[in-house]
């Protein structure tokens, strides 16, 4: 999308047509995230990898491996998880990304 507004933080799902990977992390977490405390503090935004990479987006540096997250604050590339680690993983490792945002956030915190 040339010309799309970053949100504040958003985790970039890098992801290419027939990754199985990236279906397992469609059907064990992509469900669930919108409603969790992580999913409120940095909304998932798909890259497929196979399309042109997004103008706002420029600073992300590009990656092969898929799925690879990205976490991104103000279009500035905070952490990266290359892989996906299944859902037993998935979701500490995530928390220690976002610990990395401005002001530390915690997803664990029932106000966010």
């Amino acid at each position: 999308m040339p010309g799309r507004a970053a949100l504040a933080a958003e985790l970039l799902v890098l992801e290419r047509p027939g990754c199985i990977w990236c279906e397992r992390f469609d059907a064990e977490i992509a469900p669930a995230y919108p409603a969790t405390a992580a999913g409120r503090l940095a909304p998932l935004r798909r890259v497929d990898l196979t399309e042109p990479w997004p103008e706002d987006l420029a600073d992300v540096a590009k990656e092969r491996v898929t799925p690879t997250f990205v976490l991104v604050e103000d279009g500035q590339e905070i952490a990266r998880m290359r892989g996906y680690p299944g859902d037993a993983f998935f979701w500490g490792l995530l928390d220690d990304m976002l610990a990395k945002l401005t002001g530390g956030a915690d997803a664990s915190d029932p106000a966010i």
